[in-house]
């Protein structure tokens, strides 16, 4: 396997993967119209982590097997598309860092790549000064994050498209 930094050009694989991970490893905490709506919006790509070099790709045999990185940035979730972002820097002493838009292959998960590449994405944010880590997970994701040591803070629904409502989970590790 390779770690790398997400580039631009990567962009459609991203978007290919992300959309594989969610209707296959999401299917069985959201229905099909969650999922669907979801991946208009809520799911995707944020082009500010790549542009920030704060977004990893994980590789095998050239293809690309997970996704995911941490932001310095107000935002918690949520592509390009997704409305009410907040580009903001935190502010490291003060602030947590964001764990952010995590997304493995479906014939890769529970293989402890996305437990490495979250592992890759604390160590640079402590290592950008930031001691606490949030994120909005996913129903499948909870399961990941806790047992990486991530408590949970609040549930909540959020709107999606049209009527549609989707559950997230917002979640804190102190100290990285």
């Amino acid at each position: 396997m390779n770690f790398r930094v997400a580039t631009l050009d990567d962009v459609p694989h991203l978007q290919k993967l992300i959309e594989q991970s969610a209707r296959a490893l999401g299917r069985n905490d959201y229905t099909e119209a969650q999922i669907e709506a979801a991946l208009k919006g809520a799911w995707g790509v944020d082009t500010q982590l790549i542009r920030d070099q704060t977004y990893f790709v994980v590789e095998s045999e050239a293809k690309l097997i997970a996704c995911g990185g941490w932001s310095r940035r107000k935002t918690l979730f949520g592509s390009d598309a997704r409305e009410g972002r907040e580009p903001e820097l935190l502010r490291p002493k003060k602030d947590a860092a964001r764990i952010r838009a995590f997304f493995v292959h479906p014939e890769f998960a529970r293989k402890r790549v996305g437990r490495m590449l979250l592992e890759r994405c604390e160590a640079a944010a402590k290592a950008e000064g930031f001691s606490a880590a949030e994120l909005v997970a996913t129903l499948p994701g909870v399961r990941l994050y806790a047992a990486c040591g991530y408590d949970e803070i609040d549930r909540k629904e959020y709107p999606l498209d049209g009527a549609i409502q989707i559950e997230f989970v917002k979640m804190r590790k102190m100290p990285l």
